[in-house]
């Protein structure tokens, strides 16, 4: 079964979303909703010849969902233009268009009565091969389906997408025992493929994995910072970093899912479960949250939540609540006084006497307990419950990686000294304790987890270890790093074999940020591909691929006024990525997230890119008072020149270079990094980031028969006159006042090297003579007060200064 259409019912957030999403695979969507009550008048009632009855629009609430998603920062659409294939209308007139759907989606309100109508409409409506799904995170499926003939079971599954869904790779799936296996195996193979997925098999329990572990998590992290009297903010700096959680934490966590969701999930919960179940002793709203829920507190969709901003004296202020007493007062930093980063500093983190470290053991251990105690309740492995926290939560690691972390043995003697119970599966891990207090027998063994022959083990339900299972075409790093050493490696960047003849090169500094030792091994790759390897990737498995040069080393040469050092650098930097390009071998960037500065001149560089959809590219080097200095004025300016879709002549393509470095813009999606031609028509996207890598060595193969070397580029440039029209652009910018001063200064330096500097049109310049006007408009910025200024900035801040 291939699914070519879809239909989501209910458009609200997450429906929409949902619809939105399939819209970015390509995929045409119809999204319905219910007519909007009239309201009274005299037109009430009366049809109109626009699909109307009177003053409403009877696809109204579709549209206006639509409407909003194209003004909404972060973007539910990779690229505008994908709102086309969403068709709005509704489930009083519309409904035979499901006719043609392939799967339909549920995602209206969480009532039973309400969705059961509904099916038994789409039951008779839809085709006998058509999917039916629910969005629900709380309902079971067999509550769903009570009642509903066979053929409507045979077709129904529930498929729980993450908010919002354009960004959270989690998928859950739950099938029924009737449900028609090849259906679940075609919304599996499309999620994963079209729409980027990584679905996880649930059972049929409340809250499936993800919300069942999180909600509980989230609830024991409330009400022991209430009890220990910690603040917000403290609860968050420890319940964030130390365990690999993003940095928002419980509170943060809490502001942006909405407290005002909080009470049903726990209501449901509350009737789901079996009494017996440890989620009741948290299952507790606690009258602090109530008065903010009941004032309009809801989090950030509201007034404010634990966090708010407040206005004072024209100034933005962010404050947080008391949890002991309520009222907000002016948010004080918390910074541990631990890095928590070994084994060792863990468990003494979470060992320590003081309220911080206390707070720390009670809501880890409670939540790994918790979840250990679910299998097989809730899934039918250990590998299944991480996948889910990790995509559903973003956590760095699942629950039982996390248990690895801190030592399972450790762990396991620690809640017996405590006199706390022992989940079965801890005890295959941790040693028998049939006896309260002590250990009986050693453990069977030390590890949840464990690498064999090069392959990453799991510890199952019965003890014994089982491979951990990768779906066809997907290629991991951290995979291969398991099986040999780097060919190539240093603290900035390593080489590897990822077989067939292809290496793939890797950033790992922080933020993948590139320094000296980076673009030493960049030359070094080079060296090795030519003789051992038939083609190069660059890629690696980081959230970002790279956010530009290492600025510290920088802003210190510039302290220092060291200019032959920061020549030397840029230098370095242009020979490096000018040999690259020129390499004797095809050489394929692999981006995913971040892609600034010079992560961005090293992908205009390669032959070809084999894109993740969320890209995020950009030259932004005007943002710290510079121009791009390794080639990327060089190389985005001959995009542009060849762009065969742009006007004739020079100028449209060094005004459209200059606007998009000027204004440091940065593509929101890799479908906005095509339009920006940051990636060229032929460039690929890939949708599931864990299939990157494989179609990038795929892509890199195909360039090896007869492949050869570029040739260099040649610019006929119009020096002159180019810089005027460009000085009368900055000019009206300046008076509008949508540059600063500073910007000013920039731009000049920007509009000399792209207008090819003092040259005629009638004189070709070598890709060299770019590079020269690159270098010398970098030094002279970087002598600037203004261009230390910002760079310190940014570096103190993390936010540009517009000075």
């Amino acid at each position: 079964m291939d699914i070519k259409k879809v239909a989501v019912i209910g458009a609200g957030v997450m429906g929409s979303g949902i619809a939105a999403h399939i819209a970015n695979a390509g995929i045409p969507v119809y999204l319905l909703d219910i007519v909007p009550t009239l309201r009274p008048g005299p037109s009430a009632g009366l049809r109109t010849g626009s699909g109307q009855t009177g003053v409403e629009n009877r696809n109204g609430i579709a549209q206006a969902a639509i409407a909003k998603m194209l003004k909404a920062d972060p973007a539910p659409f990779m690229h505008k233009n994908n709102a086309r294939l969403v068709t709005p209308g509704n489930i009083e007139d519309h409904l035979d268009w499901l006719i043609d759907v392939d799967w339909v989606i549920e995602a209206v309100i969480e009532n039973p009565t309400i969705k059961q109508s509904l099916y038994r409409k789409l039951d008779n409506i839809c085709r006998p091969d058509t999917l039916i799904s629910s969005n629900t995170s709380t309902l079971p499926l067999k509550l769903l389906t009570r009642d509903l003939p066979d053929s409507f079971k045979q077709r129904f599954m529930i498929t729980h997408f993450f908010n919002p869904p354009r960004y959270m790779r989690l998928l859950e799936l739950v099938s029924g025992g009737q449900t028609r296996p090849e259906l679940v195996d075609a919304v599996s193979r499309f999620a994963d493929i079209s729409l980027g997925k990584n679905s996880v098999s649930c059972k049929d329990t409340p809250g499936f994995i993800g919300n069942r572990i999180g909600i509980y998590w989230l609830q024991c992290g409330l009400l022991e910072a209430i009890k220990l009297g910690l603040t917000v903010e403290q609860a968050d700096a420890v319940m964030s970093t130390p365990f690999g959680i993003p940095k928002t934490g419980i509170f943060g966590l809490l502001d942006l899912v909405g407290l005002d969701l909080i009470p049903h999930i726990l209501g449901g919960m509350k009737l789901a479960l079996p009494k017996e179940d440890a989620f009741h002793q948290v299952n507790v709203l606690p009258e602090l949250v109530q008065t903010m829920i009941a004032d309009g507190y809801t989090g950030r969709k509201g007034k404010g939540g634990f966090y708010r901003l407040n206005e004072t004296s024209g100034k933005r202020i962010k404050e947080s609540i008391k949890l002991q007493t309520g009222g907000y007062h002016a948010s004080e930093k918390f910074v541990l006084p631990v890095t928590a980063r070994t084994q060792d500093e863990l468990r003494a983190f979470l060992v320590g006497d003081d309220v911080i470290c206390q707070y720390a053991w009670t809501v880890l251990s409670s939540t790994l307990v918790y979840s250990a105690s679910l299998l097989p309740e809730i899934a039918d492995d250990i590998v299944a419950v991480d996948t889910a926290m990790r995509l559903g939560y973003n956590w760095k690691y699942g629950p039982f990686e996390l248990l690895d972390r801190i030592g399972v043995d450790w762990f396991v003697e620690r809640l017996v000294a405590e006199n706390r119970e022992v989940p079965p599966l801890l005890v295959i891990c941790g040693g028998d304790v049939s006896r309260p207090g002590r250990l009986t027998s050693p453990p069977q063994h030390h590890c949840l987890y464990k690498v064999e022959s090069g392959k990453r083990m799991y510890v199952d339900l019965s003890g014994n270890y089982q491979a951990v299972q990768r779906p066809d075409g997907v290629l991991l790093l951290a995979d291969i790093k398991l099986q040999a050493p780097a060919v190539l490696e240093n603290p900035s960047a390593s080489l590897w074999d990822i077989g067939d003849g292809v290496a793939c090169l890797e950033f790992h500094s922080k933020m993948n940020t590139l320094d000296s030792d980076s673009l030493t091994l960049v030359r070094q790759s080079i060296d090795k591909v030519k003789t051992d390897f038939s083609a190069l990737v660059i890629y690696n498995d980081a959230d970002n691929f790279s956010a530009g040069a290492n600025l510290t080393l920088l802003v210190q040469a510039v302290h220092s006024q060291d200019w032959p050092a920061v020549e030397q650098l840029i230098k370095q930097g242009q020979q490096t990525y000018h040999a690259l390009k020129y390499a004797p071998f095809p050489v394929v960037g692999a981006p995913s997230g971040l892609a600034l500065g010079g992560g961005c001149e090293v992908l205009l560089h390669c032959d070809a890119i084999q894109a993740h959809a969320e890209l995020y590219i950009g030259l932004v080097e005007v943002g710290v008072g510079l121009v791009p200095g390794w080639g990327g004025c060089k190389e985005y300016l001959r995009r542009w020149l060849e762009f065969a879709r742009r006007p004739g002549g020079p100028m449209p393509a060094i005004a459209q270079a200059f606007e998009s470095i000027g204004m440091a813009k940065v593509s929101k999606s890799a479908a906005e990094a095509k339009e920006l031609l940051f990636l060229s028509t032929s460039d690929g996207i890939t949708m599931n980031k864990d299939r990157l890598l494989a179609h990038a060595k795929a892509k890199a193969l195909k360039l090896v028969p007869g492949y050869a070397p570029p040739n260099p580029a040649s610019f006929r440039l119009p020096g002159a006159s180019a810089r005027a029209a460009m000085a009368i652009a900055i000019n009206n910018l300046k008076l509008a006042g949508k540059i600063s001063d500073y910007d000013v200064e920039i731009s000049q330096q920007l509009a000399d090297v792209l207008s090819g500097g003092l040259c005629d049109i009638t004189e070709p310049l070598s890709e060299d003579d770019l590079l020269d006007l690159e270098l010398s408009a970098f030094l002279h910025l970087a002598r600037q007060p203004g261009t230390l200024a910002r760079l310190e900035h940014l570096l103190k801040t993390g936010k540009p200064l517009r000075n």
